[in-house]
């Protein structure tokens, strides 16, 4: 029934992607995941609730399609004919896409709730929700109107450095109180992998990631290094884990995916 929270009944998985700082490629590793995930064969939507930055659509090259509305609520946009990677952002429904959401609290948070009950996801082994950064009453809308069904956890992305990693902390806090599982942290932008001879040097300190999983006793998904090929195939839209499914940054991204996926069905 329309607007009646069903639209999440057949999701098997609700993961948030979080940051405590913007800048660190939250919305690159959600989709990157979303397509790592899709190649091992599930099916994946994603969330984009990252209200004044929708980045996601740009990154799958789906463009500004009409988004449809049926019995159950509104059509995801799908990327691809065999449905296999649901997409729902803010970017769809803005008449410009250069136009700036300047909303207050309560007009942000009512949208949140029609996303998360009002979107006929239909089938889905995970929905990835991209988040904005920080820990804004965003996050608290999101987390409200999706307990409802459940959250199975988040995974939170820091850069390698202390300012990134404190930042982060503070995420850790917010998880523990609103009573998310932390399923993990990944370290994004670990290192950079030269294009020509791709050996990977450190730009920032290393480590970082790892350093605050230990002390806050999370476990540690993995690095993904800075890598340009990566960084091309996001602006041109295009699927990195098919482009270029030798490198090193692929693999890492897989191993990652995999390593989420183990821990969501042991949940």
């Amino acid at each position: 029934i329309y607007g009646s929270g069903e639209s999440l009944s057949q999701v098997q998985h609700v993961v948030l992607v979080l940051s405590g700082k913007g800048g660190v490629g939250k919305s690159t590793i959600t989709t990157e995941l979303a397509l790592a995930l899709r190649h091992a064969g599930k099916k994946v939507g994603i969330l984009d609730v990252d209200l004044c930055g929708p980045s996601i659509p740009r990154m799958l090259n789906v463009g500004r399609p009409d988004v449809h509305q049926c019995d159950s609520g509104w059509v995801p946009v799908y990327t691809d004919a065999q449905k296999s990677l649901a997409l729902m952002s803010i970017g769809f429904l803005l008449d410009d896409p250069d136009e700036a959401v300047v909303w207050r609290g309560p007009k942000k948070t009512a949208l949140i709730g029609q996303f998360v009950s009002d979107v006929a996801w239909g089938e889905l082994d995970v929905l990835l929700v991209d988040t904005p950064p920080g820990t804004s009453d965003e996050h608290l809308a999101v987390l409200e109107n999706l307990k409802k069904h459940r959250v199975d956890g988040a995974v939170l992305v820091t850069t390698p450095q202390a300012v990134s990693t404190g930042d982060v902390r503070r995420e850790i806090t917010f998880c523990k109180k609103t009573g998310v599982r932390i399923l993990g942290i990944i370290e994004n932008m670990s290192g950079f992998v030269c294009p020509h001879c791709s050996e990977c040097s450190n730009i920032f300190s290393k480590g970082g990631g790892e350093e605050l999983a230990k002390l806050t006793g999370s476990v540690f998904l993995g690095a993904v290094p800075l890598d340009p090929l990566l960084s091309a195939s996001m602006e041109e839209g295009k699927d990195f884990s098919q482009t270029f499914p030798e490198s090193s940054t692929f693999s890492a991204i897989n191993s990652i995916s995999q390593t989420l996926l183990c821990s969501l069905q042991a949940s």
